[in-house]
């Protein structure tokens, strides 16, 4: 195993919830992202020839090693992201379930036989693509990993992995695990902050896949048309919630919650805007400004006070923009970088709370004459990652799903959905399969093979 040793920066990282410092963000070279790139690039072609079902029982063993060390990830998760020990631990044990599914999923991947002259076989047959430049976030740093890691490993590419450099330790360690089960050189790691993730994406690869921001995205796809690369790319969302008439106001209110303040709002598909109903409007805020005292004492902080000062940025300007506060609202006194479960009312969709992705334990929301006023809003928006909708009303649950242009539409259920659901993101969110069995197809490419035999010769 070689990796990347990287030097340090003069970037510290504090712990989200005392202050403390951990300590600096180490800092990779140029000259080490591209030895980086190509070791990857030299290794590239003996992982690729190396039998699926020795890839997988190398996930396999990488798997187990990470369930080992389940209880020192789950201390270094939240020592740098501020996460609860419980939801901490459950992005590990989803690491290690994620890792095992694409060992099963790598071996049988399979390609397609053409119907074509009967004198001749005719294949669509799929291959690596070669070297995967993996760029991950902070606030699942091991879920998140093992879904784009493992993939790329099970069908026989390498890759150059940067964690998020708000949590250097969690992403090093944990690729560090998987990459002592794997040859030299198949998973290299880097630490770093967006100018080495830059270069990286920059560099002779031939995927970049990356879940973060919407900004970082554009600057992805910019290099990505510059060097050939393919961009798989999640990145931010501003999720609608419709609540429609009908609905009980305080399971709506339940549900409302949990998607704005689980994880500190900090999830991908976090509950971001609320259409509500006129006819449930007043109960509906009643019970929701409840449910945020309820939650105020058993959400963890945010990552840090950088992205808690654009929050309530946010939410100060919504306020003077005419907003009224029904919870929360206040910055805390005290260490670290905790934020209020905070409803907002009378919000305005030209609002930055209501407009753009907030990514803290916020719920801006919006009264709507209908049902109908409430699916345009919800479909006026340039990002397109996921939509909720409740509703008693099986016609209005029909026509949402299908009319929403988002990649993923939850009824009655924030969090719903089965094992292996892929969607893609559409607009400002993203594009390509990044979840599922469709990421195996993501990171592969498919050759036309034509196999006819020669002529007898004359």
């Amino acid at each position: 195993m070689t990796l990347v040793e990287p030097t340090t920066s003069d970037r510290l990282i504090y712990d989200p919830r005392t202050g403390d410092v951990i300590g600096p963000v180490p800092q990779a070279d140029p000259a080490e992202v591209d030895a980086a790139v190509d070791a990857a690039r030299a290794a590239a072609s003996g992982w690729a020839a190396t039998p699926a079902a020795e890839r997988a029982a190398a996930l396999h063993g990488a798997a187990a090693a990470v369930r080992s060390a389940a209880d020192e990830l789950t201390d270094l998760t939240g020592r740098e992201t501020g996460k609860p020990a419980a939801d901490a631990r459950g992005g590990v044990d989803a690491g290690v379930g994620t890792l095992i599914q694409y060992a099963e999923l790598g071996p049988v991947h399979r390609g397609r036989t053409l119907h074509g002259d009967p004198g001749a076989t005719d294949l669509m047959v799929p291959g690596p693509r070669g070297v995967v430049a993996v760029l991950t976030p902070w606030n699942d740093p091991v879920a998140v990993a093992a879904g784009l890691l493992g993939a790329a490993l099970a069908t026989g590419n390498t890759v150059v992995h940067k964690p998020s450099e708000r949590c250097p330790a969690t992403g090093r360690r944990f690729a560090e695990i998987i990459a002592a089960h794997l040859p030299p050189d198949v998973l290299r790691i880097l630490d770093g902050d967006s100018e080495v993730g830059s270069r990286l994406a920059a560099s002779e690869v031939d995927v970049v896949a990356h879940v973060g921001g919407t900004a970082t995205g554009r600057k992805i796809r910019a290099a990505c048309a510059v060097t050939g690369a393919y961009a798989l790319l999640e990145n931010g969302g501003n999720d609608p919630l419709v609540v429609d008439a009908g609905v009980d106001p305080g399971w709506a209110a339940e549900q409302a919650a949990l998607g704005a303040f689980a994880n500190s709002g900090q999830i991908c598909v976090s509950v971001e805007r609320i259409l509500v109903h006129a006819d449930v409007a007043a109960p509906f805020l009643d019970a929701l400004a409840g449910q945020a005292a309820a939650w105020g004492g058993r959400i963890g902080p945010m990552v840090d006070r950088t992205l808690r000062a654009e929050v309530h940025r946010q939410v100060v300007g919504a306020l003077d923009a005419g907003a009224r506060v029904r919870a929360g609202g206040a910055l805390p006194d005290g260490p670290g970088a905790f934020y209020p479960p905070t409803v907002l009312e009378d919000c305005t969709p030209e609002m930055d709370v209501f407009a753009t992705e907030t990514f803290g334990p916020v719920a801006p929301v919006r009264v709507v004459p209908d049902f109908a006023t409430a699916l345009r809003e919800a479909a006026d928006d340039p990002y397109g990652l996921a939509a909720t909708v409740l509703t008693s009303d099986m016609a209005h649950a029909q026509h949402a799903w299908r009319s929403l242009p988002v990649g993923t539409v939850k009824i009655n259920n924030v969090f719903g959905g089965a094992p292996g659901g892929a969607a893609q993101p559409r607009g400002a969110s993203g594009t390509g399969f990044g979840h599922g069995p469709e990421l195996l197809d993501e990171m592969t490419t498919v050759k036309v093979v034509h196999l006819e035999g020669a002529p007898a010769q004359r």
